[in-house]
């Protein structure tokens, strides 16, 4: 593991966009900023890789969906209730369902999503030893392979 520290934000820029520009990714580096920095996030948003979370959110809603037509849709076979010749499927009565169930199993698998790819809870995690003040801080975990 091998740790940079700069007093100045201009070298921590410049270090850690040549170590982003040759090819470390998220789960190799970890920064340490003594303050929120605009800048600095929209440098490493170029080069780290997009979330996954939107396409488990997608499953969740697509799920839900499908989940809610099909629980109204056998419930109605299965306990057929025939008044004045209405078809025994309708579909616009069913899609409030549907549309609810929808948005609860996207807001499920988000929230689960979201723990997966956070790696939380990670109680190994939750302190933090190393204090650095007023630094700028650039761990390398892994060395490129």
């Amino acid at each position: 593991m091998q740790i940079y520290r700069f007093e100045d934000k201009k070298p921590f820029m410049e270090k850690l966009e040549e170590l982003l520009k040759s090819g470390f990714t998220s789960r190799q580096l970890e920064i340490y900023l003594p303050h929120p920095d605009h800048e600095i996030e929209e440098l490493v948003e170029e080069y780290w890789p997009k979330s996954k979370l939107k396409f488990i959110t997608l499953a969740g809603g697509l799920s839900g969906c499908s989940a809610g037509f099909a629980f109204t849709i056998f419930t109605s076979l299965d306990w057929p209730l025939i008044t004045s010749g209405k078809p025994l499927v309708s579909i616009p009565p069913y899609i409030v369902i549907a549309f609810e169930l929808t948005i609860l199993f996207g807001a499920l698998f988000s929230l689960g999503g979201f723990l997966l790819l956070s790696r939380l809870p990670s109680f190994k995690q939750i302190f933090h030893p190393e204090e650095y003040g007023n630094e700028f801080v650039i761990k390398i975990l892994r060395e490129e392979t």
